[in-house]
């Protein structure tokens, strides 16, 4: 029924008054909680849709039961968003969650979402009423176990949302490193091969004779030979380049600083070039040799690309893997490849903070055999909680052991530590040390149901100023979750 109203109203009656529109309530109900509240004021509110009953943050706070019409939770994000926590429709109940979780303030926006009529209680009034009338107290925890099963549900989207938009982004800009070099590379070979026509016309001008033939095919031989030449440091490769690109000058060669680095990196020395020099004119000396830095370079953009791809097939592979992983039935799971999968998703995020990633991994054989899923999701969560963690230019250690019938595997960085009054708790749900809207509480409870239900497997924390190591003991073999007893605890040392 619609009221019609545009404006709140507010009436304090005698519960009597009230009580026989809970029509939720046999009459026996109704008869016991007239006796005991028949003459108590309470609130009798008209709301008009769209009106605010509740602010966040409002104390005290109360207890609405819905006559008619619909109530909506509002939560405000972090962002200035509004979230739809939930809707309290005609017979439901509004705001035991917080009281009967000791709340002091509202923590969520109420709003007349219809035309409404309701009962408001204040705290000593709702639990007197859970107290007299079972009903009542039925009706409130039916309320509360639906709410806290959908925020529940809602919060693990919200984490998953999470994950996936930290793998999403580092995924971006791996992909956009090696995708950008490629097309540089691309632009660069197209300039390369114009000129190389350029120079191919300019020396088929002059016959040549078989030993400048011999000598062009033996310095062509070189420059195709490989893309791996021999590393060299950093000023041992400037020292070459230099020397090189001085002995072209010195043999008036075009554009001697230009090529001359070129040809250093694909491993040219003057006594290789001295036959060019011996048998051609110093035209075509230079003719030659701006030639074959053309063709050079060109191998090297070449090879740039080629690199470039392969980069992005590794990290295809990696998502594929870190995908299998959640779908996959009873297999032989590599943890090798889980942690490397891993790593490799979450680079980017690594190199920003030039974090080091110190690997030791030792377990042999690196398989378990299991029907536990989501390996990675465990990787991913410890491994970006240690990122954060960790101080610009820090490091995190990965290591991994055998142990009879398990496989063990730590993750340890040297930030801040976690403070011993929280260390008991990081494995509940929902509980979080980050400012409000930067976490959901639930990675390190994901990360704990995985290990210890999905696998069977234990985990061990022990943290101190400096040191914060996560250990997983994985069993080598698990059994289905049908079988399993009930799943190790968590242990915080």
């Amino acid at each position: 029924m619609g009221l019609g109203s545009q404006t709140l109203a507010v009436e304090q009656v005698a519960f009597q008054e009230v009580a026989g529109r809970i029509a939720c309530l046999p009459d026996s109900a109704q008869s016991s909680l007239v006796a005991s509240f028949g003459s108590e004021r309470v609130d009798l509110i008209h709301a008009p849709a769209g009106e605010v009953l509740v602010n966040v943050g409002d104390s005290p706070i109360v207890y609405y039961y819905v006559i008619e019409g619909r109530l909506r939770a509002d939560r405000l994000e972090q962002d200035g968003t509004v979230a739809i926590a939930g809707y309290a429709n005609a017979g439901d109940g509004s705001g035991e969650m917080p009281i009967m979780h000791g709340k002091q303030h509202a923590p969520f926006r109420i709003v007349a979402d219809q035309d409404s009529v309701l009962v408001r209680f204040n705290v000593s009034q709702f639990w007197d009423l859970l107290a007299t009338c079972p009903e009542i107290r039925t009706i409130a925890i039916r309320d509360m176990t639906n709410r806290m099963q959908a925020y529940q549900v809602e919060a693990l989207h919200r984490e998953k949302l999470v994950t996936l938009g930290t793998l999403a982004a580092g995924l971006m800009h791996e992909l956009n490193n090696p995708g950008a070099a490629a097309k540089r590379a691309a632009a660069t070979l197209r300039e390369n091969l114009t000129r190389l026509q350029e120079l191919s016309l300019r020396a088929s001008e002059h016959p040549k004779t078989p030993e400048q033939l011999q000598c062009m095919k033996d310095l062509l031989t070189h420059a195709v030979k490989s893309c791996r030449m021999q590393a060299m440091s950093t000023l041992d490769q400037a020292e070459a380049e230099e020397a090189l690109s001085e002995w072209l000058v010195g043999a008036h060669v075009e554009n001697a600083y230009t090529i001359g680095p070129a040809l250093v990196e694909m491993g040219f020395n003057p006594e290789e070039l001295a036959c060019a020099q011996h048998t051609f004119d110093t035209e075509s000396f230079s003719t030659a040799l701006n030639w074959l830095g053309s063709l050079v370079s060109s191998m090297s953009q070449v090879c740039a690309i080629e690199e470039s791809i392969g980069r992005v097939s590794d990290l295809v592979m990696a998502v594929k893997k870190f995908a299998w992983d959640d779908r996959a039935a009873s297999r032989s799971l590599d943890v090798h490849d889980t942690l490397q999968s891993t790593l490799t998703i979450l680079g980017h995020k690594l190199r920003i903070k030039h974090i080091k990633v110190e690997k030791k991994f030792t377990a042999s054989p690196s398989t378990i055999e299991t029907h536990g899923s989501a390996l990675s999701q465990v990787w991913t969560n410890l491994i970006d909680n240690a990122a954060d963690a960790s101080p610009l230019g820090g490091q995190i250690d990965i290591a991994t052991w055998s142990e009879p019938d398990a496989l063990a595997v730590s993750i340890t960085d040297h930030g801040s530590g976690i403070p011993a009054e929280v260390l008991p708790h990081i494995f509940e749900p929902f509980f979080t040390t980050k400012p409000q809207g930067s976490g959901t509480g639930l990675g390190l409870e994901i990360v704990h149901r995985i290990v210890t239900q999905g696998f069977g497997g234990r985990i061990e924390i022990e943290s101190q100023p400096g040191n914060t190591k996560f250990t997983i003991r994985l069993p080598r073999q698990s059994a289905p979750m049908s079988k399993q007893s009930q799943p190790a605890e968590a242990t915080t040392v």
